[in-house]
């Protein structure tokens, strides 16, 4: 798989050499192959739909910095910005993960009783929940 910033002459990330860079690729291909084809649908549809978050989860694209006891995978915060730069450079930013493991999941990792974390955490990192979450920003333009 070739960075963007390669195509365009600039110089390869330093995190694209290491595993990092292979999650990238690996979740480049997966967008491009399972959520690219189908996105249209998901647009018109205004969701996506489950088995999408399941093979997702499955691949190791949800909850990629959450701890492994909790069922994430252990990463850092660059794992999950290499997932969401995948994302982006295939152009399936609606599909709801960047949301899903960088405000929802991280919430409940660092608010949440032990309960609560057992109980949702894995879940969220299978795809088996999606999360959502509803704000408001009255004072931004945003309503």
């Amino acid at each position: 798989m070739t960075n963007p910033a390669e195509i365009l002459g600039l110089p390869k990330p330093a995190w694209a050499a290491d595993e990092v860079g292979m999650l990238y690729d690996m979740a480049h291909r997966f967008m491009s192959e399972e959520i690219a084809p189908r996105y249209d649908e998901f647009e018109k549809n205004e969701m996506v739909d489950r088995e999408s978050w399941l093979k997702a989860g499955a691949a190791g694209l949800l909850c990629a910095s959450m701890p492994e006891e909790y069922g994430g995978s252990g990463g850092t915060f660059a794992h999950e910005s290499a997932i969401i730069e995948a994302i982006g450079h295939v152009g399936v930013d609606g599909f709801g993960i960047g949301l899903h493991n960088s405000i929802v999941a991280p919430y409940i990792l660092h608010y949440g009783s032990e309960e609560q974390k057992k109980k949702w955490l894995p879940k969220l990192a299978t795809g088996e929940l999606i999360g959502a979450i509803a704000m408001t920003e009255p004072g931004a333009g945003s309503d």
